[in-house]
């Protein structure tokens, strides 16, 4: 896969290195990457804990949450990638850019980012829980803390190699995930537990029972591309290069035509991506539906990842134990790369907006992108040692990032309404799209309000 030249500073626009997008679609291909960097951390924590858990107690009636959830944020990927695109501004300075109060040299967007990012310290710390717990499935003789160390270690080291090593575990494991994932649903159909046609349409009736509505708050937050994904995308748009070849904005013709192009190849990207999430995620929540949920196994979120891995045995056979395992591994260990990869460059960048370095200048920001790529992992392994409860922990993340959507929600609107080029203004079907993202992920988020009230006043 291209990426930007070593040596060069893609958070810097230069016309030198401005170049034209590629016509074909094989061209195009060898510029994906930033994608396929989301698709390996979506399809983590979300599918294999939150989606299982939503289906084990929704069964299929709940599948339609799913596929909404991957569907309807996309757009809301493409306008912020834009944003990168024609301004070549990372994510934190795009936040800061947006009107509203302000703390010191920040804007309340990022405010609101930082705290929501406290509290995802336990969603990606139930991550590293989990892999530690398949691990130690599948070995049973080394206990699960054993494996804390050497997780953190491996996936520091490969994080902090920059963009080209994150970006190759990415596809690799996106590939393997994919693979075993469909052969897991696949098998499925030759047992008792196959999933019906009947079932799939009972899914997609739009109804949710009481019960569940706080596991589909969760699941929509968690599933598809988050509010952070949607955020973190722009760091991998702007170190493929995607940026530095539109080149700075000048509003002439030469410089239009070139972010068209690149424009054309970052919704290839995002709209492949998005087709490879939701056909895992789909698949997630099927079998957590046909096998959880039928046999009437609803495991506590504590010990899910052994019980369902249990239950396959049974189900499928012996050998399915060490499919599961694998897949299961290489889903939370990909989730748990692309995490410390953009954490690492959230905070720097972060760091640059409360003035303590210089963003833009790589002898400042590279150090710090490399000291935080071995700091998250280990705060995130010190989470799980408190808690001890992975489900728990990533729905608790995964609700939380229904804050930052909304963070996302205004700054689309902004920047759609008040920054984008004329020149580039989308089409009126585009323009409907995004509209129709928004009001889904504001009505997601007035249910998900009530109900959490709900639930508040029913306490004792």
């Amino acid at each position: 896969m291209a990426a930007h030249p070593a040596g060069e500073n893609p958070y810097i626009l230069t016309a030198d290195r401005a170049q034209a997008a590629p016509e074909t679609f094989a061209g195009r291909l060898k510029f994906l990457g930033p994608g396929l960097i989301l698709t390996a951390s979506i399809v983590g924590s979300g599918e294999l804990i939150g989606t299982t858990i939503f289906g084990a107690r929704a069964g299929f009636v709940g599948f339609w949450v799913i596929i909404v959830s991957c569907l309807v944020k996309v757009t809301l990927q493409l306008e912020f990638g834009k944003y990168a695109l024609y301004t070549g501004r990372s994510t934190m300075a795009a936040l800061n850019s947006l009107p509203g109060p302000r703390l010191g040299r920040a804007g309340w967007a990022i405010w609101v980012w930082l705290v929501v990012m406290m509290v995802k310290l336990l969603q990606v710390g139930g991550i590293v829980g989990g892999v530690a717990v398949l691990l130690s499935l599948a070995f049973p003789a080394v206990p699960v803390l054993w494996w804390l160390p050497p997780c953190v270690i491996a996936v520091a080291w490969v994080a902090s190699r920059g963009y080209r090593a994150i970006e190759t575990g990415s596809i690799v494991m996106t590939a393997i995930f994919t693979a075993t994932t469909l052969l897991s649903l696949l098998v499925l159909q030759w047992t008792p537990l196959a999933v019906t046609g009947a079932e799939l349409w009972s899914g997609m009736t739009f109804d949710l029972p009481p019960e569940v509505v706080f596991y589909a708050w969760a699941a929509f937050g968690i599933t598809g591309i988050g509010g952070d994904e949607i955020l973190v995308y722009n760091y991998w748009l702007i170190e493929k290069g995607y940026a530095a070849r539109t080149g700075p904005r000048d509003d002439s013709p030469e410089w239009t035509a070139r972010a068209k192009g690149w424009i054309r190849v970052m919704k290839m990207d995002a709209l492949i991506s998005m087709a490879i999430y939701t056909v895992v995620t789909a698949a997630f929540y099927l079998l957590g539906a046909a096998v959880l949920h039928r046999l009437g196994e609803l495991p506590r979120d504590s010990d899910l990842l052994e019980r369902l891995a249990l239950i396959y045995t049974e189900t499928l056979g012996p050998w399915a134990r060490w499919l599961y395992l694998g897949g299961g591994l290489v889903v939370l260990a990909s989730t748990m790369l692309a995490a410390t990869g953009a954490w690492a460059r959230q905070f720097a960048d972060a760091a640059g907006q409360f003035g303590f370095i210089d963003f833009l200048n790589p002898e400042q920001r590279e150090p710090w992108v490399r000291r935080f790529a071995w700091l998250f992992p280990c705060l995130w392994a010190v989470a799980f040692l408190i808690v001890r409860d992975s489900a728990t922990m990533v729905l608790i993340g995964g609700a939380a990032t229904m804050a930052v959507l909304f963070v996302v929600v205004f700054a689309c609107i902004w920047f759609r309404l008040k920054t984008l080029p004329a020149s580039l203004r989308p089409s009126r079907r585009y323009d409907i799209a995004l509209a129709v993202s928004i009001v889904a992920i504001l009505a997601v988020g007035v249910q998900a309000l009530i109900s959490a009230l709900a639930r508040v006043s029913a306490m004792p």
